[in-house]
């Protein structure tokens, strides 16, 4: 085997390597020349595979590609270390054909990626940098918590429902403050079970409103000392920006100059509407299911607030409402308000009320 090796050399060669990743195993297939080598299984480790393509192409040039999902960036940056090409593409722009959608498998899978990649008609999502992708995983822990906070207000009501407690619908229901928490604990049960899941549940609440305001105080910290402040800070002078807001602008979109075109950006955050194609007619069928649920809503619940307070932006809303619904028109409007933001991050210069974009 070692004077095999010696005599081996695939100096320049070009390999083309697609991984179906999973969490234990990879599936993988080796492509040279326009034609498939090999598929095999393999343990999930960048290392192992590098030795396997050192010990049967030495020599080669190596590209390799995954689909983006739960493995992130980590074996792209080891990849990367170790010599490879590798790109990460999104699941969803690799081409697939008829049997490849009715025969799912890992083989398949591994077997289309690098297939693709050799053919050149797969290209690389953006990767961001450690230190934005720890920004990042910390925003979105701050959007998880919100959203288990909302399913355990879900849950209080329909218990308390359930034993005939009514919930007034005022203001203080809505923003669950301090005392409206002190008079769900307040209320009664015949029983001192009922009362204690009551006692349960709304200490479930209180820790996880101490970690929501935790996790933003840790974000504001990190942001001054990592130097993300000034951005975020041009991105709050938009009106229906906050802080939250800005700064899950900033982690989910990280570079704003690659977005080449405000079309480009809206397709991403998912404020394009699907179209079906059939002959020469065209339908418009509604919002893109495809679309980053970290900034959608937040866009179109900033949309309302900038309505109200950017004059520009209340007459657009009110030109719109004369031939659309309300629900169309703010989607119109949450579009102008990402050009806004879009042009003040890119210019580095405050946002001027008024000005219409």
């Amino acid at each position: 085997m070692n004077s095999e090796n010696k005599i081996l050399n695939f100096n320049n060669q070009q390999f083309y390597v697609g991984i179906d990743v999973h969490k234990k195993n990879w599936k993988v297939t080796i492509r040279t020349g326009g034609m498939p080598l090999k598929t095999y299984s393999m343990d999930a480790s960048p290392e192992q595979l590098s030795r396997h393509m050192q010990e049967k192409y030495p020599g080669g040039q190596y590209n390799s590609v995954y689909e983006a999902g739960f493995s992130g960036y980590w074996t792209h940056r080891q990849l990367i270390e170790l010599g490879f090409k590798n790109i990460i593409v999104s699941p969803n722009e690799v081409p697939t054909n008829g049997k490849e959608k009715s025969h799912k498998t890992d083989s398949i899978d591994s077997r289309k990626l690098a297939r693709e990649l050799e053919n050149g008609s797969i290209h690389c999502i953006y990767i961001p940098s450690q230190l934005n992708q720890e920004l990042r995983s910390l925003v979105r822990m701050r959007y998880q918590l919100m959203k288990s906070s909302a399913r355990l207000k879900n849950q209080i009501k329909s218990y308390l429902n359930f034993y005939g407690h009514i919930i007034p619908e005022n203001y203080e229901t809505k923003h669950w403050s301090g005392i409206f928490i002190n008079h769900l604990r307040s209320l009664s049960f015949q029983y001192e079970m009922g009362k204690e899941q009551l006692d349960i549940y709304l200490s479930d609440l209180t820790e996880k409103r101490k970690l929501i305001l935790k996790t933003i105080t840790r974000i504001r910290h990190y942001c001054q000392a990592h130097g993300f402040e000034k951005d975020i800070q041009i991105l709050m002078t938009v009106p229906g920006i906050g802080f939250i807001t800005a700064v899950t602008i900033y982690a989910e979109l990280m570079d704003i100059k690659r977005f080449r075109t405000l079309d480009t950006l809206a397709n991403y955050v998912g404020l394009t509407p699907a179209v079906h194609s059939s002959g020469e007619k065209e339908h418009t069928l509604g919002l893109k299911m495809q679309h980053n649920k970290y900034l959608r809503n937040l866009l179109i619940e900033a949309s309302w607030i900038a309505v109200r307070n950017d004059p520009a932006m209340t007459a657009s809303y009110n030109e719109y409402i004369r031939r659309m619904s309300k629900q169309k028109a703010i989607i119109r409007i949450a579009k102008k308000l990402l050009n806004r933001i879009k042009t003040v991050w890119t210019e580095n210069k405050a946002y001027v009320c008024s000005v219409v974009k």
